[in-house]
């Protein structure tokens, strides 16, 4: 993986004919996301079990996708993140379709709690279990009862 974003720098440094700074790459479970590009950092984050399951895929797509929003930071500074600096760089420099979502599987990498109202039930996921377990509370849209863990 590290190989195939030094690759897409080098391919950026070839089309720029200018020198990038090179990124840490990490591999640390994100939720759904399959990787996560920290600007400021200047540091890749992939999900190794996401990558692990949809290796070509990470290889041809999501690479570039988060190599790009590193390039398009360190070129043009703050823009929309998937605007039409970050488009232009997926299709000029990396021949890549811009998408700015994935469609893996995601069922065995997110985590769901089970929560109940009066007509349904409901997964919810961590993030929003966890703000309950703090105070927050979520109702049904559809009888409006507060929604508790079944």
């Amino acid at each position: 993986m590290t190989d195939a974003v030094f690759y897409c720098f080098k391919q950026a440094e070839d089309y720029f004919s200018r020198t990038f700074s090179y990124p840490t790459v990490t591999f640390r479970r994100s939720g759904k996301n399959a990787g996560t590009a920290f600007l400021q950092q200047n540091r890749l984050n992939f999900h190794p079990i996401l990558y692990r399951e949809n290796t070509s895929a990470f290889l041809d797509d999501v690479v570039p996708h988060e190599v790009s929003h590193l390039l398009v930071w360190t070129l043009f500074g703050r823009v929309q993140p998937h605007g039409k600096e970050w488009q232009s760089m997926m299709i000029d420099v990396f021949g890549c379709k811009p998408d700015a979502t994935h469609k893996f599987d995601i069922k065995g990498v997110t985590r769901t709690f089970e929560y109940h109202c009066n007509c349904d039930t409901y997964a919810l996921s961590t993030r929003r279990h966890n703000n309950i377990l703090r105070g927050a509370q979520y109702r049904c849209k559809k009888c409006s009862a507060l929604l508790q863990m079944a």
